[in-house]
This record gives structure tokens, C-alpha cells and sequence, in this order.
């Protein structure tokens, strides 16, 4: 009997994941069909809680809405809840942007116990959009098909549904932290869009993360960025700079960014900074995870979009950032204005500034940014060891990624990591 139960509801499964499917193929007047056979369908007349007001609701709050599937497991970051809150708030003060978050949290309801309980609550504390009530509301073929249709794993997503529930893209978070509210309506023809609107320049590395950076752009002022977790690199780096810096006649504006997966040294590394009076920092760590998410961002969405540094400067920038954070070195990035830009790792930064005798003179022709750069790339040897280091992120490790410096094919390794700091 209990073998017949069990065949009868994987039957039952397999007959709604196939309805989920068909659904998904036909074409519909708006949206709230979709909704209700993803959500509604344990008969709950308020499947939906609203983070803002506290309360129980139903699919039909979001009928002819942009709707974006935030999809996660308990796991999902603070940072990923504090930065989509900012951007979500900022879309409620523009009348041109409608579009709800719906956080559908995906756990294994066979396991659920109290702490997984108070993790759900503590989430849904965090969040002002829309989310699923509890995960229990969720069909296991729902769960399924969000598993084999969009790919989700364990990393975060965010799919988007237009007015009519068609899919629109099946991971909008990269165009999402690229560009903020500017990628809506968060489809694949938008984000095509943007990327034609773009060149490599400070203001796409930065964003708006930090407002004095903008300014000092606008300003046309000598601006170095700079990353790592070795203190005291950081010291001889900064002093040296600001030595150059003054003899070159320049005023350089220095700004700590950090290092990626590394938050408490990096947190402390800020502190210290701050406290010696090193340097600007950025005291809001979600700052730094941000910065670095971006140009994870950046790399997911452009090799999707069929880029290699063979043809796209842009992605052979991010990928050199990436490759300085992933070495045990520092490195530097230094630029006036918008373009013009310089950048190495700890050690070729070092020895170029310790060489400024030998192009001092080209400063005062071509101007600091040229000259630094042209002899930093004299200096460049064929022997070099980069290393790159891609989390996880939904959406596909790119099968080949080229080495930013000689152009050549990277090894492909597999590292499983597990980092508390």
C-alpha cells in the first residue's frame, strides 16, 4: 500500500512538473496564471508574505507586474539582502520602474528543524519586498523545475518574468549589480543593450560605491586604487606613492578596496588604514563585497555574451583585476579622469615608483598616467604566474578563459573551499 502512495505522488509530481513546462511555452494575457501554479498550489489563500507591512497576501498583488524571482537557499549574504534593498527602495522613488522582488527560498523540507525555522524568520526580518510564506507552500515538482529549468544550485538568482509571466531572463542579479535600476526591465535585450553603451573606464569599476571617486573624476584628478590584505606592503606601497606623488607634482587621491573572500582581514587591514591615516578607505564592508561581486558580474556577463579578451578590452580588464585579488600580492591600479589608466601587481608597482628617475622625463611629455604605464609594460617578462579564482556563481564557469597577459589558455583546476574569515 505504501509503495502504491509513494508511486501514485511521484505520478502526481511528474504530471505537475510537466504542467509547469507546458505553462511556461504558451503565451499569456498577464501574469497571475504563472504566479498561482508555481505558488498556489497547496491551496493557500495567502501563500505570499510582504517583508514591509507584516502581512499575508495573495499572488494576485503582483498581477501585470515586472516580477523578479529572487531565488536562494538560507544561505543567501547579508550583502546580497542589503545591497538589493538599496536598490529595490531607490526603484520605489522612480514612477517609470514597476517591478516586485519575490524572494522564493528553496530548502529541504524533509530536514526543517527550529534552526532552520529561525533562519527563515530572521531572513524574512531583512527583506521589505514579497517572499513565500514558508518553503513547505512550495511543490516539490516547483522546486524541481526551478532546479532543472534555471539552473539553480546553490548560488543566488534572480529570474525575471515580464507582465505576461514569460521569462525574460533566467539570471538577471549580474545585470542587477552592474547596473542597478538602470538594467530594467532586467532583460537579455537590455543588458545586450547597456553593454554597447559601455567602455572601460573608472566610473563602470566604480559605480556609485563611493561618491568622491565620481567627483574626483570629474574633477580630472590623479586617483589610485589599490588591494591586498599584506599590511605591511600596503605601508611601503602607499608611502612610496604618495613620495612619487609629490615629486611628480601631482596630488594622488589613495583608496583601499580591499581584498575578495577575505572580509576580516580586509575589515582589520581598513581599520588599520584608517587609524595610521594611510590612506581613503571604504568603512562599509558590504562596499568592498560589492566592488568585487561587480566585476564578478562583469565577467559572468560578458562571456555569455560571447566575449573574450581577444576581442573586448573590457573583459580583458576585469580579468586582470581578478587575477591581481586571486595572487598573494597586492597590486595597483592608478588613473586621471576616466580613462586614462595604469595598473600592476605589488611587485611591479613597487619596482616602477623605486625607477621614476628613469621616466621622470616622460612625465613632464606624455603626463604621469602614460608614463607610468610605459614603463611598467618595459618592464613586463614573458614568465608570470596568474591565477584566477571564479566562485560559483550561477549562470556557468566559462569553459575557456585566456590568460589577460599573454593571451594564452589557463589551466582549468577545481578547489573546494570552506572560509570563515
Amino acid at each position: 500500500m505504501l509503495i502504491r502512495d509513494i508511486g501514485a505522488e511521484e505520478k502526481q509530481h511528474d504530471e505537475y512538473h510537466l504542467m509547469l513546462v507546458r505553462i511556461f511555452e504558451v503565451t499569456h494575457i498577464e501574469n497571475t496564471k504563472i504566479l498561482k501554479a508555481l505558488f498556489c498550489a497547496k491551496d493557500d489563500v495567502h501563500p505570499l508574505y510582504h517583508g514591509s507591512s507584516k502581512t499575508r497576501i495573495n499572488v494576485d498583488v503582483l498581477r501585470k507586474k515586472h516580477v523578479l524571482l529572487l531565488i536562494s537557499d538560507l544561505e543567501i549574504s547579508n550583502e546580497d539582502i542589503i545591497t538589493l534593498t538599496q536598490i529595490y527602495k531607490d526603484s520605489k522613488t522612480h514612477s517609470d520602474l514597476h517591478y516586485e522582488i519575490l524572494w522564493v527560498p528553496i530548502v529541504d523540507t524533509l530536514t526543517w528543524n527550529d534552526s532552520h525555522q529561525h533562519k527563515l524568520e530572521q531572513l524574512q526580518s531583512m527583506m521589505p519586498w514579497h517572499m513565500i510564506h514558508h518553503p513547505n507552500l512550495l511543490e516539490p515538482a516547483v522546486v524541481k523545475y526551478i532546479k532543472e529549468t534555471w539552473k539553480f544550485e546553490k548560488k543566488t538568482i534572480l529570474v525575471t518574468l515580464d507582465q505576461q509571466g514569460k521569462v525574460t531572463s533566467t539570471n538577471a542579479l549580474h545585470m542587477m549589480w552592474i547596473w542597478r535600476n538602470r538594467a530594467y526591465p532586467f532583460t537579455s535585450t537590455k543588458e545586450e543593450m547597456l553593454w554597447r553603451e559601455e567602455s572601460w573606464k573608472l566610473e563602470l569599476l566604480v559605480d556609485n560605491i563611493d561618491h568622491n571617486i565620481l567627483r574626483w573624476i570629474s574633477e580630472g584628478k590623479y586617483i589610485c586604487l589599490y588591494g591586498g590584505d599584506d599590511m605591511e606592503w600596503i605601508r611601503k606601497f602607499t608611502t612610496l606613492a604618495a613620495e612619487i606623488a609629490r615629486s611628480a607634482g601631482i596630488h594622488l587621491e589613495m583608496v583601499y578596496v580591499g581584498k575578495s573572500g577575505s572580509r576580516e582581514r580586509t575589515r582589520k587591514s581598513s581599520i588599520t588604514i584608517s587609524e595610521e591615516n594611510i590612506s581613503n578607505t571604504w568603512p562599509d564592508p558590504t562596499s568592498v563585497w560589492y566592488f568585487w561581486t561587480r566585476l564578478e558580474s562583469m565577467l559572468y556577463s560578458r562571456t555569455q555574451h560571447g566575449k573574450s579578451i581577444e576581442n573586448d578590452s573590457i573583459l580583458k580588464e576585469v580579468l586582470t583585476l581578478m587575477g591581481f585579488d586571486g595572487s598573494d600580492q597586492g597590486w595597483a591600479l592608478i588613473s586621471k579622469g576616466s580613462t586614462e589608466m595604469a595598473r600592476a601587481n605589488a611587485e611591479m608597482t613597487m619596482t616602477t615608483l623605486s625607477e621614476f628617475q628613469k621616466w621622470e622625463g616622460s612625465v613632464h611629455v606624455n603626463g604621469f598616467v602614460a608614463a607610468l604605464k610605459g614603463h611598467m609594460e618595459s618592464l613586463q617578462t614573458p614568465h608570470h604566474c596568474n591565477r584566477l579564482i571564479l566562485p560559483g556563481i550561477s549562470g556557468g564557469i566559462p569553459e575557456v578563459v585566456v590568460c589577460s597577459e599573454c593571451g594564452k589558455k589557463m589551466e582549468r583546476f577545481f578547489m573546494f573551499r570552506c572560509c570563515t574569515d
